[in-house]
């Protein structure tokens, strides 16, 4: 096959087949960072969302019976496509979500890992066989698929953030119907299927429907078939998704990874240079738009004067404009609505008086890196999450007024905190409201045998190694007994 086998890809596909959506809208599809028209899409209605649904369930007993060793397989072909594709790979997402080439490269190594922690699961769906109180019982339970797993997939990491829950899905034995978001219908969903496809995944198991929100979007997490739905979003969204999947006729599991405000906390005692590397790393990568990204930094009124101007200085010297460049590290905002976010987010800044103190102007979607200092802690700056290249400094007294600032959040995703004393770092981390801490690194990190999820606002649940096993299977209990029981009557 040539290296451009995954050129034209812009059709549903839809129980092995792809074809165009019955929707009457079409949608074009844009690069972010040149405008230009990558394709256009006609768009699923419901009725394709029933038709996906019809051939994830026909075709899912069938696959969750295959042997152990074909799933297994199956991943590992998978594996081996995104090796031999991977620059193909790296160009769409680049091309689509306007990722950095760096941030492309980091975010396909993510889809490699979790593949191959996904080759794992099917030996590792195992039960076991419990105790009894009743005489002459055998108790035992089993580990099996859910069924049809309903997957909705963001646009910052498209490709990964999809790939985590579909590999894992399918690895389990379920079979998946993915709805990508609009802003990344390829790299978030077509292209799977086309990677899925070539891999030899039997027609059904894996579905793809690309529509609009207003259209299909509360229909395909409302209907019937799916088991669960795996939701990666907006916090408001996730909302709603909770409340549809939970709340309404048909009762489902829900796995939600949601908004962040990642704290990055500096001790009075950090090295000062790790701390700026750490928070430009981790604020900056493919623009903010993270849910993990450092959303602000907490430094302490020691070292604070001495940290920001260390952390100018570094700001300075990011690269920032054509994304395909590997020099470039801040990119193209994803799009037109997102942009217009961040110049309210900056002109509040300035209203409730933060001082901006590295800035620039906007040129083809790429909003330079910003950095404000006297920022108020109960500012929109601090409390919202701003997904963007934007990064309030904020002072805080002591050790103690950094973790009360660093709790003050509805959210709980990732945080971190740098000092020179390890325990310290730790004991420090397990003060903090959230799902992830990260001593003297970022608090971007995602690795696949590693529980990845967050606290309060941003959402349930766990993915990844063995954490995500619970999520996208079932443990059934079953007793078998051997001899006849004395009943009481």
């Amino acid at each position: 096959m040539t290296t451009q086998a995954y050129a034209d890809i812009n059709q549903q596909y839809i129980n092995g087949q792809w074809r165009d959506g019955a929707s009457a809208s079409r949608a074009d599809n844009t690069n972010p960072y040149t405008q230009e028209v990558i394709n256009t899409i006609q768009l699923a209605n419901q009725e394709d969302v029933n038709d996906a649904y019809q051939a994830a369930k026909n075709a899912q007993k069938a696959w969750e019976q295959t042997l152990h060793n074909e799933r297994t397989a199956l991943v590992n072909r998978v594996g081996q496509i995104l090796q031999e594709r991977a620059g193909e790979i790296i160009d769409w997402i680049i091309r689509e979500s306007g990722s950095t080439r760096l941030k492309a490269m980091i975010e396909l190594g993510a889809a490699q890992g979790i593949t191959a922690e996904a080759a794992t699961f099917p030996t590792r769906m195992v039960g076991e066989l419990l105790p009894s109180n009743i005489p002459n019982q055998d108790s035992r339970y089993y580990r099996q698929a859910l069924g049809v797993v309903a997957v909705i997939s963001p646009w910052n990491f498209p490709f990964h953030l999809s790939m985590r829950s579909v590999i894992t899905a399918i690895a389990c034995g379920n079979s998946v119907v993915l709805k990508p978001a609009s802003d990344t219908p390829v790299t978030g969903g077509l292209l799977l299927a086309k990677i899925f496809e070539e891999a030899g995944l039997p027609a059904g198991v894996l579905n793809v429907v690309v529509g609009s929100g207003r259209e299909i979007g509360d229909y395909f997490v409302e209907h019937k078939t799916p088991s669960m739905v795996s939701f990666t979003g907006s916090t408001d969204v996730g909302k709603r998704v909770g409340a549809l999947a939970v709340g309404g006729r048909y009762i489902k599991r829900v796995a939600l990874e949601l908004g962040g405000n990642a704290p990055l906390v500096v001790l009075d005692d950090a090295d000062i240079k790790q701390a700026v590397d750490i928070a430009v790393m981790g604020r900056f990568l493919h623009q903010g738009q993270i849910c993990m990204s450092t959303n602000r930094v907490i430094v302490d009124e020691k070292i604070h004067d001495e940290f920001v101007a260390a952390l100018i200085e570094k700001v300075k010297t990011i690269r920032y404009g054509n994304p395909d460049s590997m020099e470039t590290f801040v990119g193209p905002i994803i799009n037109q609505s997102q942009l217009d976010s961040l110049k309210n987010i900056i002109a509040k800044a300035h209203a409730q008086g933060a001082q901006l103190v590295v800035g620039g102007e906007i040129e083809n979607n790429v909003l330079p890196p910003h950095v404000f200092i006297n920022v108020d802690p109960q500012s929109d700056l601090a409390k919202e999450e701003s997904f963007g290249p934007v990064l309030p400094v904020i002072k805080a007294r002591d050790e103690a007024h950094a973790l009360e600032l660093a709790n003050d959040t509805e959210y709980g995703l990732s945080s971190a905190v740098v000092t020179s004393n390890h325990e310290r770092g730790v004991q420090f981390a397990l003060g903090i409201e959230a799902g992830m801490t990260h001593v003297n690194d970022i608090s971007v990190d995602d690795q696949a045998h590693a529980p990845f999820g967050g606290e309060k606002n941003s959402g349930l649940g766990r993915f990844n190694g063995h954490w995500i096993l619970d999520e996208f299977t079932r443990t059934h209990w079953v007793t078998v007994q051997t001899q006849p029981r004395p009943y009481p009557i």
